[in-house]
């Protein structure tokens, strides 16, 4: 991680937070619709609580973005943290079940959002496109990315250790002893947070006169119809995700009827595959360009998507979910640089929004779907839905962007 010595310090703290974040994440992806299932929720409706923190999360997204813009990303990560250590903090003390679905909703809580800061993580990418420029950026995106899915492998891994300390999760109280670690993860992101220094946010260039007062209109338009076609296309990958994504550690279950310290491990493989992939996927990027290489990748991940649910057993399963991370998740820092390239500075907030917004409302949709389709005993079905829309993302992606390879050593500010 030499690479991270040399960036600016205000993106060390940020990645350094998203990292302890991301440790609590990976914690709830593991044992939170465990925790819910042993609450004897069925599968629906644990799909409807994950889909309430999604939409939760969207619209907020909504508003997040275009404000970071305005007033700055510090102030707004710093609230998001804050809220969520107090929803951890209240998951952990609560025995009252509607608490920790309100807890859940605000912190998202089996969400698996790869250490970002939830719907404030448009803020933090326009933070991020700020402080770096060019291929500088494609490898703090990457970097950035890798650090949340190691976050989150331990954050997986832990989940074993109430077993490990003589605690059973028959025991339904156990569960709540890993919300320690989202509440933990908190409180150490608001001391990296509170010692950054934000720069002063970009200002729209002057333009040429020969120009004519209409040049930042047409610029605007150029860049809105980039970011509806981003909208397109992300709204079916996130439809794709939800379907699947939140709900593996309950589909293990129900499927080979593992425990929630075997699940976690399972997840934790997955996500070491999935930081593998994005350092990969880099320095594609960077030869073969961001757009081809993430296509590529994610190509091969639909097909193990495919494969996995027709694993017999266990082990295989897990091991085809896991390979399957490395190409299809760790694409994350690629896709939003190409994300980040599609606006100059001063929109980079408003960006941010719609990568994240037109992937949420979609993804929020899709646990009630795969929850349905679990609980009902269809353990393929969801996998083939998911596969047939990731399919037709790719080919979206391909149609709209695949000219961006040229052009993405273009700095747009």
């Amino acid at each position: 991680m030499s690479e991270a010595r040399r960036l600016p310090r205000n993106v060390r703290l940020l990645m350094a937070s998203r990292t302890v974040r991301s440790v609590g994440q990976g914690a709830t992806v593991a044992s939170f619709s465990l925790y819910l299932h042993a609450l004897n929720y069925s599968g629906t409706t644990i799909g409807t609580i994950l889909m309430a923190g999604l939409l939760f999360g969207a619209l907020l997204t909504l508003i997040i973005g275009p404000l970071s813009d305005r007033c700055g990303s510090r102030v707004l990560l710093l609230g998001y943290e804050v809220a969520a250590a107090i929803a951890a903090l209240a998951a952990v003390l609560s025995h009252v079940e509607a608490v920790l679905i309100v807890a859940a909703t605000v912190a998202g809580f089996g969400r698996g959002a790869n250490g970002a800061a939830g719907p404030f993580a448009p803020a933090e990418q326009a933070w991020l496109a700020r402080e770096v420029d060019g291929a500088a950026r494609q490898r703090t995106f990457t970097l950035n990315a890798t650090l949340g899915f190691l976050g989150m492998a331990a954050g997986a891994a832990l989940v074993a250790l109430p077993a490990v300390i003589g605690r059973s999760f028959a025991v339904v109280g156990t569960y709540r002893l890993l919300f320690l670690l989202p509440l933990a993860g908190s409180l150490v992101s608001i001391a990296l947070l509170a010692s950054a220094h934000e720069p002063a946010a970009a200002r729209p260039a002057a333009q040429p006169a020969d120009n004519g007062p209409r040049t930042g209109a047409n610029l605007n338009r150029v860049e809105n119809r980039q970011l509806w076609r981003l909208a397109l296309t992300n709204a079916v990958n996130g439809l794709a995700i939800g379907i699947v994504g939140p709900l593996m550690a309950y589909w293990f279950a129900q499927r080979f009827a593992q425990s929630p310290a075997t699940i976690g491990q399972a997840l934790a493989a997955s996500f070491v595959l999935a930081a593998v992939g994005s350092m990969l996927s880099g320095r594609l990027a960077l030869r073969f360009g961001a757009v081809r290489s993430m296509l590529w990748m994610r190509l091969i991940g639909v097909v193990l998507l495919i494969a996995t649910p027709f694993a017999p057993v266990f082990i295989l399963a897990a091991a085809l979910y896991a390979l399957r991370a490395a190409f299809n998740q760790g694409t994350t820092g690629t896709r939003q640089t190409v994300a980040a390239s599609l606006t100059r500075a001063m929109r980079r907030g408003l960006g941010a929004s719609v990568q994240n917004l037109s992937l949420q409302i979609p993804r929020a949709v899709g646990p009630v779907l795969g929850g349905a389709f679990i609980h009902a005993g269809y353990f393929i079905t969801p996998f083939l839905l998911a596969a047939a829309l990731q399919t037709l993302y790719l080919v979206l992606y391909w149609h709209f962007f695949n000219a961006l390879d040229a052009n993405m050593e273009v700095d747009h500010s």
